[in-house]
């Protein structure tokens, strides 16, 4: 698998899946037949984490080839990132109390030989072992894959979740705070308190096509238990009526400034924010560094192109910008950052953002009752 970081390489991806295997989608989309046939799935998140492709773009392509009714799994699917951010946005609390957990955890089980054969892919489960080499050459797994992973890890291994979801984080090119630490959390069984999920042996031979034999699971492990609960937050995610002619920083999720809702306002120039692991809580993989810079090198490119004054600047550069507008860069390192480092600025949000995020106080299944009515917006 190779994820070329660009935005034309995105659109020919977006392109090449819509017309040759969105059909197939609702009925193929579980198995994981190997990391050399993927063409069941769409492999764009690592796009669309970082905002090369838009989901409304992803959405508005799937449309003009099928029926909404046809496509209500996919669009599901590509709308459960923006839930789960909507989400952590309105309990930002929950991401900060797993940084301190994870700091803990992470002292506690630096020597522990379970978790380092763990992520050395040296346990006696031949499929996570399989997984834990294809996670670290191609920085990606397929999304079921994902869910026995996390179950294995959790319950067969025992190790804490607080450290599984920091292994992914590391190398997932598509890893973002909200949709890695709420889907361990999910998993785990505190995320929705007393349901978790647990892989099973004939759920994972048959959604891999009998690849892997011999799976020893613990299959009757009972949900984690976590003390704390989480109280939304009143958050405004309203943009200022008159947008004025100042710098807009970019974070790393809004890598497409060229089609974001802010493209004809006038702005004096543009920083592209690259944040390396010196500012990071999670220290991410060299190849991980390297997509990330690639991706907003691309983006550098293309704004230059179109004669707009832009410049890559690092994290640790910004001190005063008081008077500077930012695309938001969501709950998660960059902002923390900010926060840290009490720097004031006005935010701009997605407008996507703006409508979908009020549908996140409760469960998906609540969200998704609001769906038709995202996709009427964007037209």
């Amino acid at each position: 698998m190779i994820f070329e970081a660009s935005r034309p390489k995105a659109l020919n991806q977006l392109n090449k899946f819509v017309d040759n295997n969105l059909g197939e989608y609702s009925k193929l989309r579980n198995f994981d037949f190997g990391p050399e046939k993927r063409t069941n799935i769409s492999c764009l998140s690592p796009y669309i984490t970082h905002g090369i492709i838009t989901e409304q773009e992803v959405i508005l392509k799937a449309l003009s080839k099928f029926s909404f009714s046809k496509n209500e799994k996919f669009i599901q699917e590509v709308l459960w990132r923006i839930y789960w951010k909507g989400w952590l946005e309105l309990r930002p609390n929950v991401w900060a109390d797993y940084l301190v957990e994870l700091n803990q955890i992470r002292n506690d089980f630096q020597n522990n030989q379970n978790y380092l054969n763990a992520i050395e892919g040296k346990t006696n489960i031949d499929c996570f072992n399989e997984w834990v080499k294809e996670l670290k050459e191609n920085n990606y797994l397929h999304n079921h894959t994902r869910m026995w992973f996390a179950s294995i890890w959790i319950f067969t291994l025992e190790l804490p979740w607080q450290l599984g979801a920091e292994f992914f984080m590391k190398h997932l090119y598509d890893g973002d705070a909200a949709s890695n630490t709420l889907g361990w959390r999910w998993v785990a069984g505190v995320q929705t308190q007393g349901k978790h999920y647990l892989a099973t042996e004939w759920n994972i031979k048959k959604f891999t096509n009998n690849r892997f034999k011999n799976i020893k699971l613990n299959e009757n492990a009972t949900p984690k238990v976590s003390g704390k609960s989480y109280q939304i937050i009143k958050q405004d995610f309203n943009n200022p009526q008159k947008i004025e002619n100042r710098n807009l920083l970019i974070f790393e999720n809004n890598l497409s400034f060229e089609i974001t809702d802010f493209k004809e306002n006038n702005f004096k120039k543009i920083y592209l924010i690259s944040n390396k692991n010196e500012n990071r809580a999670i220290k991410l993989s060299e190849k991980l560094v390297k997509f990330k810079s690639h991706l907003i090198e691309d983006q550098e490119k293309r704004l230059k192109n179109k004669s707009i004054d832009c410049q890559i600047i690092d994290i640790s550069e910004l001190t005063n910008i008081e008077n500077y507008y930012s695309l938001y860069p969501n709950v998660g390192e960059n902002l923390d950052f900010l926060n840290s480092s009490n720097l004031k600025i006005d935010f701009l949000y997605r407008n996507l953002d703006q409508l979908a995020w009020q549908y996140c106080n409760k469960g998906f299944f609540n969200f998704k009752n609001y769906i038709p009515k995202i996709i009427s917006s964007f037209n």
